[in-house]
């Protein structure tokens, strides 16, 4: 199960409760795309308040009443369009789906879309309010979707039961993430391979 903070919470519950509004969905929409536009076109740098209000037509004060930051509009926005990515394996074989989901992340990381992963998380670590945003929006449903990974390995049989799917995650694709971020090693499908094979080596169940 994804553990949840507070944070997260009041985010879930923020979204959950917004106005449905046909005019408000549609000031939403067109602020989601317009900082989708401007990510695209330059990065988290690019999606300023300023640019997101111009592009979309929204006024600031609007964008501050459903956001509490530039990061946080930027968070949505990027976790709508891309959490669903990288599509899920199915090989028939849980290790092998694992294995292939991490070179699959590796991949997106390596993309022009995980530069502005790295720029979202790097902003987040200042701005906890965005933090919970990216969470909710955009690693939630990942974690989700590798935990249905997680469960397949385990009905076959594959994996240690006695470790947490919270922890098998963050052993399988926190190096990646690492390497992202401090580019001390590049992210190309043979390391990928090489980090799901040493991971997996603590995670499969032990062969007589």
């Amino acid at each position: 199960m994804t553990t949840t903070q507070p944070g997260d919470r009041d985010v879930a519950a923020t979204e959950a409760a917004r106005p449905q509004r046909p005019r408000s969905v549609r000031a939403r929409q067109a602020v989601l795309d317009a900082t989708n536009d401007l990510l695209d076109e330059g990065g988290l740098p690019a999606a300023t308040i300023d640019a997101i209000s111009a592009r979309s037509g929204v006024s600031k004060a609007t964008v501050y009443k459903h956001w509490p930051s530039r990061t946080a509009v930027a968070a949505e926005a990027f976790g709508r369009l891309m959490s669903s990515a990288v599509e899920l394996p199915d090989t028939g074989s849980g290790a092998a789906d694992l294995r292939e989901q991490v070179r699959r992340v590796s991949a997106f990381y390596a993309s022009p879309a995980g530069v502005i992963f790295a720029q979202l998380l790097a902003a987040s670590v200042i701005d906890p309010e965005a933090a919970s945003f990216f969470r909710v929006f955009f690693l939630a449903a990942r974690r989700r979707a590798i935990g249905v990974l997680w469960e397949r390995a385990l009905a076959n049989g594959e994996v240690n039961p006695d470790i947490d799917v919270e922890v098998a995650q963050d052993i399988l694709f926190g190096p990646l993430i690492f390497r992202l971020l401090s580019g001390h090693a590049p992210l190309t499908e043979e390391l990928a391979v090489q980090i799901a094979d040493a991971a997996l080596d603590g995670l499969l169940v032990p062969r007589s």
